[in-house]
């Protein structure tokens, strides 16, 4: 395979750049991302399409990865629920090292190809959930060998990967591959690659949230009301959806805990 995100950079004597110089050629290669992510939407299609398909039926979202791949799983992850109002484990963002390594690298942690399904198995995975790989070089062993025992349990696998033809995409039975070429300094894949990762983790699970009803119209009325920015918020959904004033959409928004919940009550009980 052609490692493209491991190509010397387009650019050269980075040192010797003006600040806005380097702001500059990093804004134009940030560019091209939204254009290599649409032409992998075919892709995202067929794995968001499957993962709806799968947690439809009581199945869970796992996402697998090594340094910032793993963080960003693990950032999308843990957005579902404040955002969507889903329980914790509906999707699940696993990094090769534990927790310890979304704040600190942990070494060789990705060279371990077992530890990915001994990590899966503290969840009691099981045939009905999704397993999405996340691996800018596409070569990763702790993703690999998660998706490769993942396929022999009968678990759907996925994975998004910003090389073409990669051992993870190969491993995988709904690859996403966003080919986003060198970066600007070379090499660094938490540049570009980790941004078509991160549109494309934006995609995958709000268009399943989407898909499973956690959004009515356009509103994430299910969100979690933990600070009074999103209290204020939702008073003001409720105040547009059903016409009350303010002192009764806080009301309902304190009996009924969601948005959601409080249209629907203020409704039945016209």
């Amino acid at each position: 395979m052609e490692r493209s995100t491991e190509k010397d950079s387009r650019y050269n004597d980075l040192e010797k750049m003006s600040v806005l110089e380097i702001l500059q050629n990093i804004n134009n290669e940030d560019k091209t991302v939204p254009l290599a992510v649409e032409k992998a939407l075919p892709q995202i299609e067929q794995l968001a399409t499957i993962v709806t398909d799968c947690m439809r039926k009581g199945g869970r979202l796992f996402y697998i990865g090594a340094g910032t791949s793993g963080r960003l799983g693990v950032v999308d992850a843990s957005e579902c629920p404040p955002t969507f109002g889903v329980p914790f484990d509906w999707v699940v963002g696993i990094i090769a090292g534990g927790d310890t390594a979304i704040r600190k690298a942990v070494e060789f942690a990705e060279d371990n190809t077992t530890q990915a399904w001994a990590d899966l198995q503290e969840f009691d995975i099981n045939e009905h959930d999704v397993v999405v790989g996340i691996a800018a070089s596409g070569t990763t062993p702790y993703v690999i060998g998660g998706l490769k025992t993942a396929n022999e349990h009968g678990i759907a696998t996925g994975c998004i990967v910003c090389n073409a033809g990669s051992p993870v995409a190969a491993t995988a039975q709904y690859p996403v591959e966003v080919v986003t070429g060198p970066e600007f300094v070379t090499g660094s894949t938490r540049m570009k690659a980790g941004t078509a990762q991160k549109l494309v983790l934006n995609m995958l699970s709000t268009s399943v949230m989407i898909q499973l009803g956690r959004v009515r119209g356009n509103k994430m009325v299910d969100m979690q009301l933990s600070n009074d920015k999103l209290i204020n918020r939702a008073a003001r959904m409720v105040i547009a959806e059903t016409g009350v004033d303010e002192a009764t959409a806080a009301e309902l928004l304190k009996q009924h805990g969601s948005v959601r919940k409080a249209v629907d009550a203020f409704n039945n009980n016209k």
